[in-house]
């Protein structure tokens, strides 16, 4: 599926890697077609680098109106419109009345369908849902907005009271399991397609937990240790040695 990928959206933007059709990506493809057409909240939820960010913003930039909000760590509503007036290419600086700026911004929203995509969701403060359920309220026929957070941030979601109306899912995203780094790891870039299963699965329980932001990391470092020897392949020390570089040191 790496046609429908934006580029620069993988972490690091590694070159060669490629996007993985993973349990995950299938899972928010069929959430967010759900939540972009009722036009309501979907909430993303998963740990760290298990690709939540990744698969969402393709999915969204695939079916078009993506505006990502990406904000100081604690926002408050000035900031969401600020961010939605840039993303929706609006004219010049946003108005410093919030009134005359919200103007602007809810009839760009009613012009068509948007998906909204907010990381980190469990950071804003109950004024700046309480702007997102007012956009979602005011815009005809409604407001995608997908809300992406870690785990541990799910309890946060959860306190917001007016997601219980507006949501049309939760959906969890895992890491990838031991059994599928040999058949996914190999296809996330060629490097690693002469490597031993059993190689690649230790590599993972030492390094990456079956998180596929890790993987990049670890594709990062592997490229740049095979251009510095001039080898053609990784093998086993050098796969070892890239291992320890990443942990910061070789292991006692």
């Amino acid at each position: 599926m790496q046609d429908a990928v934006p580029s620069g959206l993988h972490f690091l933007a590694v070159p060669g890697v490629r996007a993985l059709l993973t349990p995950g990506m299938l899972a928010v493809g069929d959430a967010l077609a759900d939540a972009c057409a009722q036009r309501r909240f979907l909430c993303v939820l998963g740990d760290a680098g298990v690709g939540k960010t990744f698969a969402v913003r393709s999915v969204a930039h695939r079916l078009g109106g993506h505006l990502p909000l990406d904000f100081r760590a604690q926002p408050v509503p000035a900031d969401l419109r600020a961010c939605l007036h840039r993303e929706l290419g609006l004219r010049g600086e946003p108005p410093a009345d919030p009134g005359a700026a919200d103007a602007w911004i809810r009839r760009a929203l009613a012009q068509g369908p948007r998906i909204v995509v907010v990381e980190d969701a469990d950071r804003p403060s109950a004024s700046c849902f309480e702007y997102l359920r007012f956009l979602h309220d005011d815009t005809p026929g409604g407001l995608c907005v997908v809300l992406i957070a870690a785990r541990r941030g799910e309890r946060s979601l959860r306190a917001q009271r007016m997601l219980a109306t507006r949501s049309a899912g939760w959906l969890h995203i895992s890491a990838l399991t031991r059994d599928q780094i040999p058949q996914a790891v190999p296809v996330l870039h060629p490097l690693w397609q002469s490597v031993a299963a059993g190689d690649l699965q230790a590599l993972d329980a030492r390094l990456a937990g079956g998180a596929l932001r890790r993987w990049a990391v670890l594709t990062h470092h592997t490229q740049r240790a095979l251009a510095t020897t001039g080898a053609q392949t990784p093998d086993q020390h050098l796969l070892k040695a890239v291992a320890d570089r990443i942990e910061g040191g070789p292991r006692p």
